[in-house]
């Protein structure tokens, strides 16, 4: 998932908005803490594409723009994420997923995601592509799809 707009400000740090036992935002039925939690904190990574976008989505949610760096494609990476304090997430749809299994070195998750920005409602709904870099999958870029 891209960010919608990038900033000059550091790269903000996670806000506990969630608890490890809160229900995690990705919405899979695990606590945070059993689920995209210990891809942010670093305990384990994402096994396929359709992980990483999960969790990628819940760091948007929680706004660790650490994580979202981290997790990018070093060839299409800001050098600099401003997550914005109006913006909040709602839910998760993945609606497709191709390739990315232990054989494959790319894959798309094709997902929507559902918003408020300032009150306002709004959907992102993207094509994302992911890769294999130094043996972890990353964020690479997307399209934005109707």
């Amino acid at each position: 998932m891209s960010s919608r707009r990038a900033s000059r400000r550091a790269p903000s740090r996670p806000q506990t908005v969630v608890r490890a036992d809160s229900p995690c935002p990705c919405g899979l039925p695990a606590a945070y803490g059993a689920c995209c939690g210990r891809l942010h904190d670093g305990r384990v990574a994402a096994a396929n594409p359709e992980a990483l976008m999960r969790s990628r989505y819940a760091a948007f949610a929680v706004r660790d723009s650490a994580y979202l760096l981290r997790t990018w494609h070093p060839a299409t990476r800001p050098q600099r994420l401003g997550l914005e304090d109006g913006t909040r997430w709602l839910g998760l749809e993945i609606l497709d997923s191709t390739e990315g299994s232990a054989f494959h070195s790319a894959g798309t998750v094709t997902f929507r995601a559902r918003y408020t920005d300032g009150g306002r409602p709004g959907v992102l709904h993207e094509r994302s592509r992911f890769e294999r870099f130094d043996g972890a999958w990353v964020y690479v870029d997307g399209d934005m799809l109707g």
